[in-house]
């Protein structure tokens, strides 16, 4: 019997040693480099004016984007929101469709026809393309537009089909696009019943992100990325894009093409702001949207944003520095945003160690068994192996007050408490997205084509805690 299984118990408890080895190594790295940021976030911290200021606003008709595809479901109901809720605003809303979608098409037409800030294109190709390409047809008919009517947009606003915009987002773009190519509002995901812990989690990751990341960024005057809804950009800056890609602002190859425009104009030099403010009934101005509710809807959505980002981010945009005429960024500020792209890039790599990690404790307890059952030989920890864990603990404890932190900002303290589990639900999204992100990157590689894999959007009632995100 021990014969039989000492190879067993080799294999085990070796293999658990050295993944735990080389997990407690990278999550230590990665627990420090968490821990670095929100250093710079506590040193930045300073009181910021919550409402609008009085700068002037900027005057002038915008220009609001929607691409859409498979949208039948959720756009009516966006279209009339938004309408409503800008009533009285110098607007006009572009929504791009494709040919084939005859129930997204059907869906809107009587809005379209009734409505004069409505304006409908549609793509000369079948769908789905790809949402740059989408987007870039929709510039392509705002420019037809100035031409027809001898008039020029001041800026774009970015939009999805299922988003619940805010009644004061306009006017906070128009007073911070004064001095900044690109403003993004912070976005909030609903979180509905039945969905507390795949949808919950979104609310977790947009909460620190939009609460800590964008600010820190926005504060240091780093490149800010663009997260694709409640997002606008001056009509000069798109112009700009336009010009240094032949015409189209948006990367059609590309899964996250917002993320990318954000990228670039900092590259350009041009101010980016992240504005977090209150409007006039005393509510925050955010961007609100639904977000998948079941594993392989979240993972699709996740692994395009990886493939995206950290996977095709690498070909489209590699370490970009300054562009043409662009003012030099000083040494510091260069290596400060080369982090913070790393930061952006580092998930492929977070879940190799996190399914290490988990792995090595799978083998970990399949040795404690053994020795239980078996009687296998007690395998010692090593001095550096116990202050790793001791580390990490700390790092986790540390991650998860701070992850509880920001969720308790947005969506009150029950949610806060859920977000410390929800975190194990949100690292096995993490893991399969980033395997099913580089076999979608492989495949892109090799067929040279990029299609909009996007998720479907139910409108449901049935929301809870709509993120009031108190004052």
């Amino acid at each position: 019997m021990e014969l039989s299984t000492a190879w067993l118990e080799w294999l085990v408890q070796g293999a658990g040693h050295e993944l735990m080895l080389f997990a407690s190594v990278g999550i230590l790295l990665i627990g420090l480099d968490d821990l670095l940021f929100d250093a710079l976030w506590l040193a930045t911290r300073r009181p910021e004016p919550s409402g609008l200021p009085d700068t002037p606003p900027l005057q002038g008709t915008l220009a609001v984007f929607v691409p859409a595809w498979d949208e039948a479901k959720v756009l009516p109901a966006m279209l009339r929101r938004t309408l409503g809720a800008w009533a009285g605003e110098d607007f006009i809303l572009y929504v791009g469709c494709y040919p084939n979608d005859a129930a997204t098409l059907f869906a809107i037409s009587p809005l379209v026809a009734r409505d004069g800030r409505l304006r409908l294109v549609i793509n000369e190709r079948d769908g789905p393309t790809t949402k740059g390409d989408n987007l870039n047809r929709l510039w392509a008919a705002l420019c037809e537009d100035e031409r027809a009517e001898s008039m020029r947009f001041v800026a774009v606003v970015l939009h999805d089909a299922e988003d619940h915009v805010h009644r004061d987002e306009l006017a906070l773009h128009r007073v911070h696009l004064v001095d900044n190519a690109m403003v993004q509002i912070p976005v909030v995901p609903l979180i509905e019943r039945g969905s507390h812990w795949i949808g919950g989690h979104y609310g977790d990751e947009f909460a620190e992100a939009h609460g800590k990341e964008l600010v820190v960024r926005s504060r240091l005057g780093m490149p800010l990325p663009s997260a694709g809804v409640g997002c606008a950009l001056t009509r000069s800056a798109l112009a700009l894009l336009a010009i240094e890609r032949g015409g189209d602002p948006f990367r059609r190859d590309s899964l996250t093409e917002d993320y990318e425009v954000g990228m670039l104009l900092g590259a350009y030099g041009l101010g980016a702001r992240f504005v977090d403010a209150v409007g006039r009934t005393g509510t925050r101005i955010v961007s609100r949207g639904a977000f998948p509710g079941k594993v392989d809807a979240a993972v699709r959505q996740k692994a395009r944003w990886v493939a995206g980002i950290a996977l095709a981010g690498w070909d489209h945009l590699g370490w970009p520095g300054p562009r043409h005429g662009a003012a030099s960024l000083s040494a510091r500020r260069g290596w400060l945003a080369r982090w913070m792209l790393w930061r952006d890039r580092r998930a492929p790599l977070a879940a190799l160690i996190l399914l290490a990690a988990y792995v090595g404790l799978i083998a970990t307890a399949l040795g404690w068994a053994g020795q239980v059952l078996l009687g296998w030989q007690t395998a010692e920890l090593g001095g550096a192996m116990r202050l790793f864990l001791a580390l990490n603990a700390m790092l986790l404890l540390w991650r998860l007050g701070m992850r509880g932190h920001f969720t308790a900002r947005w969506y009150g303290l029950r949610q806060a408490l859920l977000a410390m589990p929800r975190a194990l639900v949100a690292n096995v999204i993490a893991m399969l997205a980033a395997r099913r992100a580089v076999v979608l990157y492989w495949r892109m590689l090799r067929s040279g084509e990029v299609v909009w894999d996007k998720t479907e959007h139910l409108e449901s009632d049935a929301a809870v805690e709509l993120a009031t995100v108190p004052r």
